[in-house]
């Protein structure tokens, strides 16, 4: 029960802005979370990733050539924009609360072979919003390409977390995933959030922008 209420509270915080991230790259892709068009995904986020870092380079070379002593509303707006990444170090929610940083992280993850843990992070999101009638069907789709032995894309979750998971598909309901989630939100913000931090795409972000 603790560690539901503390998954529910920290989720919240995000989940409104996780969840226009979400609608985003839905419309860059058709079926983003419904299992097998998953396996496109990462392509989209690749080309995603690329255009950003093109972007923050531009905006850091047209802040470089700023007029000295004047500040015009879309100077302080490209500043902004060339410090967001800076704001993805300050902790894995404010990542995941930017869509350009969901968009890098995810090429991190692919890089890294673990890019199924943001995809069903992401597929737990959008498995919340579905209609009542459909969410037996969608779970066990989620189920099958993520949680069960022999799932395509199987993420590192705990016997007793997929058991309790296994055992909640009997009653689908908008939370029977819960505790995997919040497993693998606990795995990325340790484990891969510290050493996206350190990889050269990020830091490829970070090395000149200005700080103000």
């Amino acid at each position: 029960m603790k560690a539901h209420l503390l998954a529910t509270r920290r989720t919240a915080r995000t989940r409104s802005n996780l969840g226009e991230a979400l609608r985003v790259i839905q419309q860059e892709q058709t079926n983003l979370i419904m299992c097998r068009g998953l396996e496109s995904l990462p392509i989209t986020c690749l080309e995603r990733a690329k255009e950003l870092r093109a972007l923050f380079s531009s905006l850091l070379q047209r802040s470089d050539h700023s007029i000295p002593g004047r500040s015009t509303r879309s100077d302080k707006l490209r500043l902004h924009e060339v410090n967001e990444p800076l704001k993805w170090k300050e902790s894995f929610e404010n990542l995941l609360s930017s869509q350009n940083g969901l968009c890098v992280f995810r090429e991190f993850l692919v890089s890294e072979f673990s890019e199924e843990n943001m995809a069903f992070y992401l597929a737990c999101e959008d498995y919340r919003t579905t209609k009542p009638s459909k969410l037996a069907a969608k779970a066990k789709k989620i189920y099958e390409e993520f949680i069960s032995s022999d799932a395509p894309r199987e993420v590192n979750l705990d016997h007793s977390t997929k058991e309790i998971t296994k055992e909640n598909l009997k009653r689908a309901s908008q939370s029977c995933f819960d505790q995997a989630q919040d497993k693998i939100y606990t795995l990325m913000e340790k484990d891969c959030y510290p050493r996206f931090l350190r990889s050269s795409a990020y830091l490829e972000l970070t090395r000149n922008t200005k700080t103000g």
